[in-house]
């Protein structure tokens, strides 16, 4: 209502104004000139205007504060796969967003290492074999003085070099994919997947049939969804309202209606150069339909945030901006600009440097005082 009639107020004066442009047009009014201006009132107006002082009180509130940001997972939860050989791409079937399973399949790769390097393990735990044996051989012919000491040492040493080499090729060969403790001469293969390593789906997919790879080039990339979180850009103002455990709603401007409960467990405490940083929110519940880089907004719902309050009429609006009237010594009321926040119960939040709570506001009709004074403008 008392919109309504600041509108239909403000209207009256701009048409009086233009109808005066010609007898004051070397006198240009401004909206510096309105706001600096100081409103006296006798005991008589004061009380005929129903104008009421006090002082402005810190008050718990809850409050709303939006954000955007976007769908984000971990690092631990994006992989970039590639394979420790080089060799040529024979098949897949994968293609982006598809699903994948820990240990599945996405690719086969063949190259002649590959077989050269099973046939090594298995020529390795043959030449074992022969070396274990002989150096039983020995260590028994040195027990009963039959040989000396230094050919039971070079039997020994050719035992356990074999080993290292079978040890060593073994571990190349888990690389591969391939397991060691199955292999025989009549299973080598010169072909080998490249397995996923974690449950998700595929983001990219840097392959071609036919075409060579080298151990640094990205075959694949994954995500892992089971840790989608979301990520808001949140100013150094409102940082001190926001705790691990706030509550978010988060929504896409798609689809605003559509809602996904979140909870924020990380605050980062570095600002970037705009004065902004960002918290962490883990959804509640997994949906498929988010995908990580998805533009998101968020609502964190404040509680019981500590604010200095007015009632709500002791804040008048003019030229879009928001003032309060404060009481000087002598009796006169000085507009004086103010911040406004949350609008909770008819409690108004405002934030300004030069307001108190020792600072003497009106808290009642306001709103006649502006009218006093743009009056007081027009007749000047």
């Amino acid at each position: 209502m008392k919109q309504t009639i600041l509108s239909f107020v403000m209207a009256f004066l701009l048409t009086a104004c233009g109808g005066k442009k010609e007898e004051k047009e070397t006198i240009p009014k401004s909206d510096s000139v309105v706001v600096a201006h100081t409103v006296s009132l006798s005991a008589q107006q004061r009380s005929s205007a129903g104008i009421e002082v006090g002082l402005p009180q810190y008050e718990n509130i809850s409050s709303t504060i939006a954000l955007q940001g976007m769908v984000d997972v971990p690092p631990q939860n994006t992989v970039k796969l590639s394979f420790p050989l080089g060799g040529y791409i024979r098949s897949t079937n994968l293609l982006p967003g598809k699903a994948v399973k820990k240990g599945q399949a996405l690719a086969y790769i063949e190259d002649m290492q590959f077989i050269q390097l099973q046939q090594d393990f298995l020529t390795a735990k043959t030449n074992f074999a022969f070396y274990e044996k002989e150096y039983e051989r020995q260590r028994y012919l040195n027990n009963s003085k039959a040989s000396s000491d230094k050919v039971f040492q070079q039997a020994k040493t050719e035992m356990d070099k074999e080993n290292i080499l079978i040890n060593s090729l073994a571990e190349k060969l888990k690389l591969l994919g391939i397991d060691p403790n199955n292999l025989t001469p009549t299973n080598i293969r010169k072909e080998v997947p490249v397995l996923s390593p974690i449950n998700g789906f595929v983001s990219k997919v840097n392959i071609s049939i036919g075409k060579y790879t080298s151990p640094t080039d990205i075959l694949f990339e994954l995500i892992d969804p089971s840790d989608l979180h979301l990520t808001l850009k949140i100013y150094e103002k409102d940082l001190p309202k926001i705790a691990v455990g706030e509550k978010v709603y988060a929504y896409s401007n798609n689809n605003p209606e559509k809602k996904y409960a979140a909870k924020v467990f990380l605050v980062n405490r570095t600002f970037d150069e705009n004065r902004s940083t960002e918290i962490h929110c883990h959804f509640d519940k997994y949906a498929p339909e988010l995908i990580p880089g998805m533009f998101m907004n968020g609502d964190v719902a404040v509680q019981d945030v500590k604010s200095l309050v007015v009632p709500e009429e002791a804040v008048v609006r003019w030229a879009n901006k928001h003032y309060v009237f404060v009481e000087r010594e002598n009796g006169d009321f000085t507009m004086t600009e103010v911040i406004p926040g949350v609008l909770n119960k008819d409690k108004q939040q405002i934030e300004s440097k030069n307001i108190t709570t020792n600072t003497k506001l009106v808290l009642k009709n306001a709103f006649s005082l502006l009218m006093k004074l743009m009056n007081a403008e027009e007749e000047g």
